[in-house]
Parts: structure tokens; sequence; C-alpha cells
């Protein structure tokens, strides 16, 4: 058996301990007894039962959050079906007396959309406002346009070892030469 480059002959000594080696298995395994001794628990080493319940903390805070999120909703429409289309006889016969107008229950769902509608107009409008011309230079030009470099090996030997040229803009009578004249030479 090789350890730290001389021969040593076989004895019954564990590999551990006869070369200090300090791999990743040999820590991980160092690790795992030295928390069960200790008496930590790895949240991976525990089996799940299927149902979303992480061992002994209970459910997972998102779990909780959407079933209430779940359940508030469901609440929230059925309350307000029932204040839209219930008639003010029916809800005064059962007791409820304080509510709101059921006009309420078309103007605001109304109101919303109609909101919704404006600030979309508003969003594009204001795109359209903020976009150059199509015939403005800026479109073409602008502070961070960058000619590209005019390096030119002398050589093969040097093309071989010379470096990716950094990024830069293309001319764009170049972009109308490959796009347009390349049509017409078919």
């Amino acid at each position: 058996m090789i350890c730290s480059g001389g021969i040593s002959a076989p004895i019954s000594v564990p590999m551990e301990e006869e070369c200090s080696v300090n791999s990743p298995r040999r820590v991980l395994s160092f690790s795992e007894r030295r928390r069960a001794k200790a008496g930590f628990h790895d949240s991976d080493s525990r089996r799940s039962s299927g149902f979303g319940v992480s061992g002994e903390h209970g459910p997972k805070p998102s779990e909780v959050y959407g079933f209430v999120g779940c359940i508030s909703t469901v609440v929230a429409t059925v309350i307000f079906l029932v204040w839209a289309y219930v008639p003010e006889s029916v809800l005064e016969s059962v007791g409820i007396h304080y509510y709101p107008s059921q006009y309420w229950a078309i103007a605001l769902p109304t109101y919303l959309m109609v909101t919704v509608v404006l600030m979309l107009v508003f969003y594009i409008g204001l795109n359209f406002m903020s976009t150059p011309s199509p015939s403005s230079l800026n479109t073409l030009f602008d502070e961070y346009c960058r000619e590209p470099g005019d390096f030119v090996p002398e050589t093969e030997e040097e093309e071989q070892d010379r470096p990716i040229e950094p990024i830069s803009d293309l001319d764009i009578t170049k972009i109308n030469h490959l796009m347009f004249n390349s049509c017409h030479a078919n």
C-alpha cells in the first residue's frame, strides 16, 4: 500500500488512520457522525410524508399562506355574489341591514376595468412619445455607439494568435448591403 510517497506493509490499521487524506466523502461522513452524536437532525435525512409536512415542524409558511388565500378568495367571492344578486328584502329578512348599495357591485368592477384600460393606453402612449422617430439619427447612433477596431493581421501566424475583437456596432450601410443586395443577386 502506498502512502505519502513510501511503501508500507499491510497492517491491521484502517486506511483513515494510516493516511491523512481529506476527501469530501470522509469529511461528510465525519460531520454526519458528529451531528448524530450531538443530536442534530439534518433536514435532508428526514423522510417526508408526501403531504408537504416537513417532519416535526408542521406545514411550510407558503402552504399556509396559499391555503388561507384560497379560502379567503372563495369566501369573498361568495359574499360579493350574495351582495350583488340577492334582493334587499331577503338580506333584511335575514338580519343584514348594513351593507353598501348594490349600485357599487356593478360600478366598482366597471371603474376598475376602465382604470386598467386607461393605464395601458397611457403606458403605450408614453412609450411612443419617448421613442425617437424612425428618421432620427438617434436610432442609429448614440453615446454608447462603438466603432469596430482596425486590427489587420499581416501574416497568418498573427491571425491565429490575435485576440477576439471587442464588441462593436456594425455600420448601417454594411447591414443594408447584406440584407438587400443579396436578394437582388439571385
